[in-house]
């Protein structure tokens, strides 16, 4: 087996944004890192798309967020509908929190084209190795350092590091040789997303670019994002009843039923995109088992409502390469990681897997008495300026870094 020859304190396993946006990290503070992926180039795929303002600041200090700021589509407020009765529910402006928000809005920018443009600009950088076509089979680790084993192009290659991160998502290599255990539950319905470049911003003054349609039937997330080209693409998630099939889901007629249904217009629909998948609420027993450490989906899981997932495992990304930078120079000792195991943790629990469990059941909810009470506190507590400013703190993940930090 072929050795690498390159030497890294830290390989990075998954180059999505969370191991990117992490290796960056490192990589300025002078911790040589390669990142292993196992497909060939980068993916062009329509994942997450929000960045919260916390997580702008979070990636300000890197040069990333003044670069892509104006590559995205600002989105200063998101809505609240009830399909049923086609009327607004709430409205929450972030231009409130401008004197406490230093980005006070949502940046849509997809995951994809974040992840391109830190590669492009930095894959090539002195110790910041990023090996495409990549895929890890092996992991083992004694006290002193770990060795990681990938396929590549030319057979086995093996790679020594002080730590490994795995940032591989949801079905995570790294977790499972690591034999760390993802605990929690599988939705028993699937969710279809679609990408159509018919703009119902333009017909429909009721739509901003955030937007969150509660059904009892069947609910709907409604998005725009920039994608290749004007007018851009709007995604919109639905559910997929557990007794229709992934077949029927994807079958084109099926596809327009569903999107004419929503809001009906003269002809077929533009689907320049389509996918069906799963939804999970899990999160691993924890982030780090002795030198093998987790991050992003590789750490935890959840549906897409609230766009929590992306925003919270850069925020894994960020806290790790802030600590694992001290221990790797010798400024703390590697009872530091527990702590970043103890913050993360905490927050995905307490804050990611609860609003995103909440935010689905505030959709589905199928009691018209519960429903009417879920509308009612949303239009009190986006009325009153406060009530609102604490919801977008929380929404906007500020809340759970606060709480986080305050853990020791």
């Amino acid at each position: 087996m072929a050795a690498d020859t390159k030497s890294a304190r830290v390989v990075i396993v998954g180059a999505g944004p969370v191991g990117m946006v992490c290796a960056l990290s490192l990589n300025r503070s002078g911790i040589p890192v390669t990142v292993l992926e196992q497909e060939p180039a980068p993916v062009e795929d329509q994942r997450a798309a929000s960045l919260h303002p916390s997580t702008l600041e979070m990636l300000a200090p890197l040069g990333i967020t003044e670069k892509i700021l104006p590559l995205g589509l600002v989105s200063s407020a998101y809505r609240f509908h009830d399909r049923v009765t086609h009327s607004v529910v709430a409205e929450f402006d972030l231009g409130l929190m401008k004197d406490e928000f230093r980005y006070p809005f949502v940046l849509q920018y997809e995951q994809y084209k974040l992840t391109d443009s830190i590669a492009a600009e930095y894959g090539n950088a002195i110790d910041f190795d990023v090996r495409f076509s990549h895929g890890v089979t092996g992991l083992s680790q004694t006290a002193d350092g770990v060795t990681v084993v990938a396929d590549a192009p030319d057979g086995p290659i093996e790679f020594k590091a002080d730590y490994v991160i795995g940032c591989d998502g949801g079905r995570s290599t790294v977790r499972r040789l690591a034999e760390i255990e993802f605990e929690g539950f599988t939705y028993p319905e699937r969710f279809i997303k679609t990408a159509t470049s018919f703009d119902f911003g333009t017909v429909n003054p009721k739509v901003v670019f955030r937007n969150y349609f509660s059904d009892p039937v069947e609910w709907c997330n409604l998005f725009k994002v920039q994608g290749k080209r004007p007018p851009g693409l709007w995604r919109a998630i639905f559910p997929i009843p557990q007794d229709e099939s992934d077949e029927n889901a994807l079958d084109p007629e099926r596809i327009e039923a569903r999107l004419q249904k929503f809001f009906p217009k003269s002809g077929r629909y533009d689907v320049e995109y389509v996918n069906v998948y799963g939804a999970h609420q899990r999160v691993a027993a924890s982030f780090r088992k002795g030198r093998v450490l987790l991050a992003g989906d590789s750490a935890h899981v959840n549906n897409p409502i609230g766009g929590m997932g992306m925003n919270g495992g850069i925020h894994d990304g960020l806290n790790l390469a802030e600590k694992l930078t001290r221990v790797v120079r010798g400024e703390a000792g590697d009872d530091l990681l527990d702590l970043y195991s103890r913050q993360r943790r905490h927050a995905a629990v307490k804050y990611v897997q609860a609003q995103t469990i909440a935010n689905k059941r505030l959709m589905e909810e199928r009691d018209p008495a519960v429903r009417k009470k879920n509308f009612d506190e949303l239009r009190r507590t986006a009325d009153n300026p406060e009530t609102a400013k604490a919801y977008m703190r929380r929404a906007a993940l500020y809340d759970s870094l606060k709480d986080a930090a305050a853990i020791r």
